[in-house]
């Protein structure tokens, strides 16, 4: 018998629980200038574009309010750009994928946060976070 939240996690899909829209900024922007981004607009992350004029759908990164944390920790956020605090490629799901995808990627790479793309483009379309997860897990 498959319990309640397993069967939420496998028959729900990522475009169900995920935060459509993104926040996003180019490589070059302080942490100082994405944690105020982030207060402003009560998100916990902040997906960095692949070029610095913004012009490429490419996600380079994520930047979450634990990385910020972290940033801070070792110098001043405004002596620090996105760039260089995104860790590389972000993980990316589709709106299409489940939920049990989602949440075996997130436990697999201990991430809070995932950015789906639209199939074929790659263009971010939101951001799906373990929040979300449990929420739907909870069914609200």
């Amino acid at each position: 018998m498959i319990g309640a939240g397993t069967h939420a996690l496998v028959s729900k899909t990522v475009a169900e629980a995920m935060h459509p829209g993104v926040f996003s900024c180019p490589p070059e922007a302080t942490l100082s200038e994405v944690a105020e981004l982030m207060a402003a607009r009560h998100v916990h992350a902040v997906v960095v574009h692949g070029e610095a004029d913004g012009a490429s759908p490419e996600v380079a990164g994520l930047i979450s309010d634990l990385d910020l944390i972290a940033a801070a920790t070792v110098r001043d956020l405004e002596s620090q750009v996105a760039g260089g605090s995104a860790g590389g490629t972000a993980l990316t799901v589709h709106p299409g994928d489940t939920l049990e995808l989602a949440a075996r990627l997130m436990t697999r790479y201990g991430v809070s946060h995932l950015v789906v793309v639209e199939p074929g483009t790659g263009r971010p379309a939101g951001v799906l976070s373990t929040l979300d997860i449990v929420n739907a897990l909870a069914g609200v």
